[in-house]
């Protein structure tokens, strides 16, 4: 069964650090593009980050540049999100996902970690 599973959310205060992680099993992560995406209450998802398994390319919004590190432990199938100096309006369930390299469709998504920023 495909799996990703997303961790490491909580509550801290603006200016802080958290490190989400998202393991992935179940597909050929190695041909993967893998993607973090986040949703705030009332609000559209929007997409935050990605990073190709395979040639270690990455994307950032422009809301994150420079604040956050996406990276890839191919050997342990998990994508890392280093967020730092965070801000209140980076408060949102955060979600990892997969695109499939065939229909460049993200086709499996994780259950989401909520980071809650106080300011």
């Amino acid at each position: 069964d495909v799996q990703l599973q997303a961790s490491g959310g909580g509550l801290v205060q603006a200016g802080g650090s958290l490190r989400l992680s998202c393991a992935a099993s179940g597909f050929n992560f190695d041909d993967y593009v893998i993607g973090w995406f986040r949703q705030a209450p009332g609000k559209e998802r929007e997409a935050v980050s990605c990073i190709s398994s395979s040639d270690g390319s990455t994307y950032y919004a422009d809301s994150v540049k420079g604040r956050f590190t996406i990276s890839s432990d191919n050997a342990k199938n998990t994508v890392y999100l280093q967020m730092n100096s965070l801000k209140p309006e980076d408060t949102a369930v955060y979600y990892c996902a997969a695109e499939n390299p065939s229909s460049r469709q993200y086709a499996y998504w994780g259950q989401g970690t909520l980071v809650t920023v106080s300011s």
